[in-house]
């Protein structure tokens, strides 16, 4: 089973990836794709950058850089995974990875209370089944 795994630098988004490696240690063979989406830049970044290519390579960067903590613990789980920085409009891209890369599910981190936007966009367009996570809080 190939699971999308979006991933956006934030406690629930590694919440989710602990749980798609906990379904894999309890006997769910999976391997896995990482996403990271940037979002397209402002005018404003446009207009001090003056270089399409900077503003691109800057992104591509902060993505990377966001994917590392996921990144560390598929490596220390022994999973084996492929990761992508896109940029564009969240909520279609991860459907358009679902499909690119043949994924059966999708792992996401889901924030407190109800679903953000990109959530609910792959809720009502991913062709596979989404599942939810949100990180548990400490009662320690």
């Amino acid at each position: 089973m190939k699971i999308l795994l979006p991933v956006d630098g934030s406690a629930d988004s590694l919440a989710a990836v602990r749980h798609a490696l906990f379904q894999r240690t309890s006997g769910l063979e999976s391997s896995f794709v990482l996403a990271n989406v940037q979002v397209p830049p402002s005018l404003y970044e446009i207009v001090v950058a003056h270089d399409a290519e900077v503003l691109s390579d800057v992104r591509r960067e902060a993505g990377e850089d966001l994917l590392t903590a996921a990144e560390q613990l598929l490596e220390a789980a022994g999973a084996s995974w492929e990761a992508e920085v896109v940029g564009g409009d969240p909520g279609h891209l991860l459907v358009d990875l679902v499909e690119n890369y043949g994924c059966d599910a999708v792992v996401m981190g889901c924030g407190a209370g109800r679903p953000g936007a990109v959530a609910a966009a792959l809720l009502a367009h991913s062709p596979v089944p989404v599942t939810l996570v949100r990180e548990l809080a400490d009662d320690n």
